[in-house]
């Protein structure tokens, strides 16, 4: 599977397009001024214990306090150890954030600290050996974990990642090293500096590309900016310099998104909709809790039957379903209605496309398959903010649900308030009622204004204003 990673550098913010096969497949944007906080290492003070939860609110300096659950701080006693006072108001604490704030919610954070490297994760506070998943050979792993067997820090862990595959002793070692020299110094400055206070932060989103993403299924990383160009370079050098012949440096007078028409697909994630190139389309639809997804034929009616036409427009839709899913980073709890299956051979191709389309995907996800309700499942970590959450915000009009009362909805409301503020007090002269347009021709067309001005005996003159927010309204006296 061939990849290319595309990366558009400015001052304001970073941003990385990952095309899998020629497929825009992944994107993330990091912004200069808010930056990116999971992985950071605070020491943090505890403002706020709360046994009932068994959680902890801690201070680390920023606008929102982190969340702790204080069954990750102290796993084997986390309900007693409130009682004992392990955990009090007041008490200094080492944290490492695991989630972004997510809206009204602050961060989310634990105390099992893990530094990542390129070949490595280490886990100070833990001590066993874990493997990527992603590397299927046996013969390998066993390698692999009997060379980090021999040189980890005593008592401490190590994840092993999929970038270690082929490499040799020595690389991993220069790698544990490396973040063994880290923890150490993290340590010292915890030590001395006062609560609350960033001890660690994560690298930026280019070198977390070089550390993350650049493999040797990786054809071409291309940048637009000279000093990151120059960086990566450096960097791949000492760390993997077979792969420093794949970086490249754009020099076009076009943006860069704009040339590989990334512009336009990022417009396209904040639509409801999606088309299938099959004439279908999906829904994608979200709420506090969970992401419901909704398959229809659409335009697609088949060439044999409807089964086949209902096979194929699924089949087709779980792969789009997967991409927009990476696309939008999408986390949480997704839910799947697709179109009805009569055949369990035709369902169970369906989950298999949807597994085998995950597998590529970095952020752990599981397929739950059907649900007794004829629904598909999934489950997918969610670590930070998604991109929809970054390009966008909260509806001004609608303030976040998605519609508006409808003009005759604000017609009745309208007049309710004036049967209710004439029986108030019997007012003389002209009232005028500001609207949205909208409403506006609403009242028009049904030729309610006189009636109106009959039923409550006054003089009644609307005017539209543009600006005007489509369920609001004002009523203003004009005296005689």
């Amino acid at each position: 599977m061939a990849k290319k990673i595309i990366v558009n550098i400015t001052p304001e913010e970073t941003r990385m397009a990952v095309f899998e096969n020629e497929e825009f497949i992944e994107v993330s944007i990091e912004r200069t001024r808010s930056g990116h906080n999971v992985g950071n290492i605070y020491k943090g003070k505890t403002k706020n214990v709360l046994p009932g939860m068994q959680a902890a609110f801690i201070d680390i300096g920023r606008e929102k306090n982190a969340f702790l659950y204080i069954g990750d701080a102290l796993p084997q006693v986390a309900a007693q150890a409130i009682a004992d006072s392990a955990l009090t108001v007041g008490k200094d604490v080492m944290i490492q954030i695991v989630k972004d704030a997510i809206g009204t919610k602050g961060p989310r954070a634990t105390t099992h600290l893990t530094l990542p490297g390129r070949y490595v994760v280490l886990m100070p506070t833990v001590d066993y050996i874990a493997t990527s998943r992603r590397i299927v050979s046996e013969e390998e792993r066993v390698r692999l974990k009997q060379i980090v067997e021999k040189v980890r820090p005593e008592g401490m862990g190590v994840i092993v990642r999929t970038m270690s595959e082929g490499k040799s002793e020595e690389d991993l070692q220069k790698d544990i090293e490396y973040l063994y020299n880290l923890w150490k110094a993290l340590v010292a400055r915890g030590k001395r500096a006062t609560a609350p206070i960033l001890l660690y932060r994560d690298v930026d989103l280019v070198i977390r590309i070089v550390r993350d993403y650049l493999s040797d299924d990786v054809e071409e990383f291309i940048l637009d900016h000279q000093e990151a160009y120059g960086r990566v370079c450096d960097l791949l050098k000492y760390a993997s310099p077979e792969l420093v012949s794949r970086v490249r440096l754009y020099q076009g007078k076009e943006d860069i998104f704009t040339h590989y028409g990334l512009d336009e697909e990022l417009n396209k994630l904040g639509q409801r909709s999606v088309w299938l190139k099959c004439g279908g389309y999906i829904v994608i639809d979200k709420t506090e809790a969970l992401t419901v997804i909704d398959v229809n034929t659409g335009k697609f009616v088949g060439s044999t039957n409807l089964s086949d036409t209902v096979f194929q427009t699924n089949l087709e839709a779980a792969s789009e379903i997967v991409r927009q899913i990476r696309l939008r980073d999408i986390g949480g709890i997704i839910i799947v209605d697709f179109i009805d299956m009569d055949k369990e051979e035709q369902k169970q191709a369906v989950v298999a496309a949807l597994e085998e389309k995950f597998k590529r995907d970095r952020t752990k996800t599981n397929v739950l398959g059907f649900t007794g309700l004829g629904l598909v499942e999934i489950t997918r970590k969610k670590a930070r903010q998604n991109v929809e959450g970054v390009l966008y915000s909260e509806c001004p009009c609608c303030e976040g649900r998605g519609r508006v009362q409808s003009p005759e909805t604000v017609v009745i409301n309208i007049w309710r308030k004036m049967r209710h503020v004439m029986s108030q007090s019997r007012r003389q002269g002209c009232i005028v009622i500001q609207v949205h347009p909208l409403v506006a021709e609403i009242i028009k067309s049904q030729g309610e204004l006189p009636r109106m001005e009959q039923e409550l005996a006054c003089s009644l003159r609307i005017e539209s204003l543009a600006e005007m927010h489509p369920e609001m309204f004002s009523l203003l006296h004009e005296g005689e």
